[in-house]
């Protein structure tokens, strides 16, 4: 039979596995990473906003304008204008290691930058788009608009990913 003493330091001592047990268990679980299809953020970001005047693109629209490289890239959806001279674009990528988000991020940012020249004194309305772009990114998630609803499409983003 256990004495008190015993007894104690074997309540004790199971109290502590238990905690451990659920410190281990739960270590791996990060609230800021979700794993979230770009289809399903797409779907919310076309039920908030029309896409109507811009045309879907496809890996190689996504590598002429921003020089990504399909083995940076997991999945992504791309819209452009459908117009030379308008501005809007709409880029939602994951990348595959979320180490590489930076890199890509910089090769948005040239974009942005041949864009502002291009437009600057061609397209006063269209530079302003691209002056109040989005470019963030979450994780493996970055997101790159040029639209007037930039922070609707912004807003849509960060909800899907909290």
């Amino acid at each position: 039979m256990l004495n008190r003493r015993k007894w104690n330091g074997l309540c004790f001592l199971s109290v502590v596995l238990i905690l451990c047990g659920n410190l281990v268990g739960c270590s791996g679980m990060n609230e800021d990473s979700k794993d979230v299809s770009i289809s399903a953020v797409e779907e919310r970001i076309k039920q908030a906003v029309s896409l109507e005047e811009m045309q879907k693109g496809d890996m190689n629209r996504l590598k002429k304008l921003y020089q990504i490289d399909e083995k940076e890239v997991e999945d992504f959806v791309l819209y452009t204008a459908t117009s030379n001279v308008k501005a809007n674009e709409l880029a939602l990528i994951k990348v595959k290691q979320a180490d590489q988000a930076e890199s890509v991020q910089e090769k948005i940012r040239e974009r942005i930058e041949a864009q502002k020249r291009k437009l600057k004194d061609y397209r006063p309305k269209e530079f302003y788009l691209v002056e109040r772009h989005v470019l963030k990114a979450n994780q493996s998630y970055i997101l790159f608009v040029v639209s007037e609803d930039a922070e609707a499409i912004e807003a849509v983003f960060d909800e899907a990913l909290s």
